[in-house]
């Protein structure tokens, strides 16, 4: 029985550049691209980008409109409890809101 011989090396290097010309030919035939629907479609993306750049805005303005309303109520909490340290025990929602104070003064200093 003979023994398989694969294809030597210059049929591999044939085939490669057969391919390769086989392809650049594809990408030759392809029709142009229409000027009118190049402009749409780069419209759209101006459009698309101006519109998730909005929506990059708005939602950064709802978190610092967030943070502004946390460090709000825990400068208001720390006035409380500056009030408050008359020997009463605070209750969990004052507890809550020392913390919220002291971790929203910590990340005004950062």
């Amino acid at each position: 029985m003979k023994a398989y011989r694969g294809p030597s090396y210059q049929d591999r290097v044939e085939r490669a550049a057969e391919a390769k010309q086989k392809a650049l030919d594809r990408l030759k035939a392809r029709p142009p691209v229409d000027p009118a629907t190049l402009a749409a479609r780069r419209e759209a993306a101006l459009a698309r980008d101006a519109a998730q750049a909005e929506k990059r805005a708005a939602r950064q303005a709802e978190r610092d409109e967030a943070a502004a309303h946390k460090a709000a109520r825990a400068d208001e909490a720390a006035v409380r409890a500056e009030e408050n340290e008359g020997g009463r025990i605070p209750s969990d929602e004052e507890r809550k809101a020392m913390r919220d104070a002291r971790y929203a003064a910590r990340k005004r200093r950062k």
